[in-house]
């Protein structure tokens, strides 16, 4: 019985890491087709303004008429800005780029397979200038980058301008395995720099790391870039919390009985800023106020990050939404709980149209809750 418990068990272990490692496998795949993309569209993008025909008479509008021309969500004015910038803060990505497209087959189906016959040398002494009119410093090799980080990570690097704090980032990412949500937090609270000031570089460094997230398959597919790649929804990508969930579309059935010239629009509105994704809970017009009206839930209670996050969010729709007629849009904040005060003193100056609420939940009767309480009888001892 006991051999014959040690190979189910075995069986099971083999077949765990069957899985694990092709799950595994798959996520890199997809993620190296989505670095692979975004890559290469920011080098023809380059590749046109510098060398297209009719460059001078698009100018700075090249892109928005390129978007236009594409007619793709995934593929919008905003996405192709970020695959320019993608292109132009990595350009050595290239060859490993090339090298992954052509050891699958897939060069050849594309319209650049030209590149395929670029003499490896010549293209890696073009991307050395273009390597060299940056600032000088350390570089984590290109094949490392294409081969250990994601695109979501490596867009959070972009707007780092100096070249050793974000190699300085690359690597520690690289060696802690960190998630897309600790690499953002790392260097918002300036690892680099506080490292710089330590007098124990490495010490600092392993403190930063415990404790930090690790990445999990589940983040890489997940990415609203790589579900915005393979064509799926973007509600699909949310993390949300059932309770959250059930709020959000009890809310919007709320709305919608009120009537009142409410049209719904869309849950989980997706708008990309500097190159990070935000969520409108819920976009509704209102045909009366010819507005649109955003509203947003938050399951905490009210802080002045939620109040700069709506008028960041209103600020967008009148620039990207607004049509000819419309009036500014409407946001609404519904929190758990409100401040009065906190609230004066974080919207003063802001947006007139962001109004602050709060709302309850309808919570079962007293008697429930007190039934429900004897029955898990802490404390007391059975009779």
């Amino acid at each position: 019985m006991a051999k014959s418990l040690f190979k189910l068990e075995n069986l099971a272990m083999d077949i765990q890491a069957i899985n694990s490692t092709l799950q595994e496998s798959a996520a890199k795949a997809i993620n190296k087709h989505v670095t692979a993309r975004n890559w290469l569209i920011g080098y023809c993008i380059v590749n046109y303004e510098q060398n297209g025909e009719d460059r001078a008479k698009y100018g700075e509008r090249i892109l928005q008429s390129l978007a236009s021309k594409l007619d793709n969500k995934g593929l919008s004015y905003r996405s192709l800005k970020l695959f320019r910038q993608f292109y132009a803060v990595f350009p050595s990505l290239g060859l490993s780029i090339i090298r992954f497209l052509s050891d699958n087959e897939v060069i050849g189906q594309l319209p650049i397979a030209q590149l395929k016959a670029i003499d490896n040398e010549a293209l890696a002494i073009r991307q050395l200038t273009i390597a060299e009119s940056q600032e000088e410093g350390y570089e984590v090799p290109p094949e490392v980058l294409f081969e250990r980080m994601s695109y979501t990570h490596l867009v959070q690097l972009l707007p780092i301008k100096d070249s050793l704090e974000r190699a300085f980032y690359e690597v520690e990412c690289i060696k802690g395995v960190w998630s897309i949500a600790e690499l953002k937090r790392q260097i918002g609270t300036n690892l680099f720099g506080r490292t710089g000031l330590s007098r124990n570089m490495n010490k600092s460094v392993i403190l930063a790391n415990k404790g930090a997230e690790k990445t999990d398959i589940k983040d890489v597919i997940r990415s609203p870039y790589t579900f915005e790649f393979l064509g799926l929804k973007p509600a699909e990508v949310m993390y949300e919390k059932p309770l959250e969930s059930a709020l959000v579309d009890h809310l919007k059935d709320f709305i919608m009985e009120l009537g009142r010239g409410f049209c719904f629009e869309e849950r989980q509105r997706r708008i990309l800023i500097d190159g990070e994704y935000y969520y409108y809970d819920l976009l509704f017009y209102n045909r009366i106020l010819h507005c649109g009206v955003i509203i947003d839930l938050k399951s905490h209670p009210f802080g002045y990050e939620d109040a700069a996050q709506m008028n960041m969010y209103l600020n967008y729709y009148k620039k990207n939404f607004m049509s000819e007629g419309d009036n500014p849009p409407v946001g609404i904040l519904l929190c758990t709980g409100v401040g009065i005060e906190k609230v004066e003193y974080t919207t003063m100056g802001m947006d007139q149209n962001l109004l602050v609420s709060e709302y309850k939940l309808t919570l079962p009767s007293p008697e429930q809750m007190t039934a429900f309480l004897k029955k898990e009888n802490i404390g007391r001892s059975k009779k």
